[in-house]
């Protein structure tokens, strides 16, 4: 025997019905503080800086590759 029971409510009523606690204060106080500390670090940083740190293996590894092609082509890096 199989049984299907659908049920409409929205997620803070289910939420409610379910006995669960509202953690929608917590979850804004933590993205609010997330999100000036991300802002006073970008405000620091440099944009050279920047890209360093977000694209340090993509950037080696271009150079390596690079350097493997000029290898190849017996060709010297300036």
């Amino acid at each position: 025997m199989k049984i299907t029971l659908d049920v409409d409510c929205t997620p803070e009523e289910a939420r409610l019905f379910l006995g669960l606690p509202d953690v929608k204060p917590m979850q804004d106080e933590l993205m609010r503080e997330m999100q000036e500390r991300l802002s006073a670090s970008l405000r620091a940083m440099q944009p050279d800086e920047m890209l360093r740190m977000w694209m340090p293996a993509n950037v080696k590894g271009m150079e390596a590759l690079y350097d493997a092609f000029l290898r190849m082509s017996g060709a010297k890096r300036d």
